[in-house]
């Protein structure tokens, strides 16, 4: 039986303010409040509030056969939190209908993956944590920023205990492989990889308004026809796209929602079913390896990291960034960690991006990809030194790495104690169980010896009554 996992991004840019070398040492203070509030309260209302509400339709009105599945960066709560509140409130309904399963992902929404494991790993269990505190859910399966996947980055995500990841199904990966099957790491088997169907899912998310597509217009019915005559072999069909695709990238009048709405029920008629990622990596064995030994993305037509460091600025905004990422990661100061996770996300590097339609043409406030990287390197260099005047370049060495032991021990006695903590209770929860089958059972137990019981008694008493009976009967004899 075919099923299809439907998963929904939630992040939101963080606009950085115009800074000129002039402001390094004097401004600490990087963004534009003004673009930020606009443009995530322009977000909410065209596109997340209409789309979170459409879903919670659906989940209303087909009950446990629509899933879905959502991660959430951290800048974009602390966006939402901030300026659209009523976002988190309707995420949360949707949690209550118990369709959803959220994921989880780096908090800045960064390139940490690619450039300090230990960084990535702390951004991820803050990620976990915000999730947990919101939703209730404890994340069982990991969404790197902008679907970026490799072997290295997969087999950090398994040693952090997750069951499964998404990634892109590229065509230079897969080769003639289809991407409707479940894959594993090939670093650890034990973390499946469930790959995006780029092309059904950009039909939706990119051609859907499209009026010069060939397949334009696009009805429920025909969609739901192309998945159910996929081949039978092929039974997962993973359908990824930013949230912001119904109602942004697909405006609100070209129908997107409705035909969300309608599309359960054509997909309903014709046997195929909605899981959450974690039911298919429960559900489906995995059929092989799949080796990736360069990191693929889910943006542009390459599906590799050309968009964000594709050219010489880029790398050099990349080198200067993650070179302070163990200092960061060592600090107390709560503001220099904010600025961390907001000069970490995707977007600032890929304004500098010189391919050709990147990102569609769209820079924020710059004019150009070279006007871009001036403005983030100023930023950078303020950021920097007030990191290195907390940890001077000098105690690079003996302090620092002990520093970082230090955490380094710590996070590894913290997991240790999250472990225990967890086995604690399963332990419990068991005794728990046996406790209540234990208190079940003991009145019917009793119940049982005391009909021994009677039985027993009514058994002697009609013995002591036979053997008077029978000493009645027996004549005495004669005494000699």
């Amino acid at each position: 039986m075919k099923t299809i996992c439907l998963y929904f991004e939630i992040h939101q840019n963080i606009h950085l303010k115009r800074y000129r070398f002039f402001d390094i040492g004097t401004d600490h203070y990087y963004y534009d409040d003004y673009e930020n509030a606009r443009s995530i309260t322009e977000t909410a209302d065209r596109s997340y509030v209409p789309a979170i509400n459409a879903l919670i339709e659906m989940a209303e009105r087909y009950g446990s056969y629509f899933k879905c599945a959502i991660s959430l960066s951290g800048c974009a709560i602390e966006q939402l939190e901030n300026h659209a509140p009523q976002v988190i409130e309707l995420l949360q309904k949707l949690n209550d209908t118990g369709c959803v399963e959220f994921l989880a992902e780096p908090y800045s929404h960064g390139f940490s993956s690619l450039a300090s494991p230990e960084c990535f790993k702390e951004e991820v269990r803050r990620l976990c944590h915000k999730v947990k505190s919101l939703f209730g859910q404890d994340p069982k399966i990991f969404r790197n920023s902008c679907l970026i996947y490799s072997d290295e980055i997969g087999e950090l995500v398994a040693d952090m205990g997750f069951k499964g990841m998404l990634a892109e199904g590229s065509k230079h990966i897969l080769g003639w492989k289809s991407p409707h099957f479940v894959y594993n790491c090939n670093r650890n088997p034990k973390l499946k990889l469930l790959l995006r169907d780029y092309s059904l899912s950009e039909d939706i998310s990119f051609r859907f308004n499209d009026s010069s597509w060939s397949q334009y217009p696009l009805f429920a019915d025909k969609y739901a026809n192309w998945i159910a005559q996929l081949p039978e072999e092929e039974q997962v069909i993973n359908l990824f796209m930013e949230l912001c695709a119904l109602g942004i990238f697909q405006p609100l009048s070209s129908n997107i929602l409705e035909f969300m709405k309608a599309l359960p029920a054509q997909l309903k008629e014709r046997g195929v079913v909605f899981s959450t990622p974690s039911e298919i990596c429960a559900k489906f064995k995995s059929s092989g390896d799949l080796n990736v030994e360069y990191p693929t993305s889910w943006v542009d037509e390459e599906r590799d990291m050309s968009a964000w460091l594709g050219n010489v600025m880029q790398r050099e905004a990349f080198e200067k960034l993650y070179s302070v990422a163990d200092r960061v990661r060592i600090c107390q100061d709560r503001r220099l960690k904010q600025d961390w996770d907001y000069l970490q996300a995707s977007n600032n590097l890929r304004f500098m991006s010189t391919k050709p339609n990147s990102y569609g043409g769209y820079r924020g406030i710059y004019d150009s990809p070279y006007d871009a990287f001036t403005n983030y390197m100023n930023i950078l260099g303020d950021f920097t030194n007030r990191v290195n005047n907390l940890y001077p370049a000098e105690i690079e060495n003996e302090e620092l790495n002990s520093l970082l032991t230090t955490i380094k021990n710590q996070d590894e006695e913290l997991e240790m104690k999250d472990k225990e903590i967890e086995k604690l209770q399963h332990m419990l929860a068991k005794f728990e169980k046996e406790k209540k089958a234990v208190s079940a059972a003991k009145p019917v137990a009793e119940k049982t010896s005391a009909a021994k019981k009677t039985a027993s008694a009514k058994s002697k008493s009609a013995a002591k009554a036979t053997s008077k009976k029978t000493s009645e009967k027996t004549p005495a004899k004669d005494s000699k």
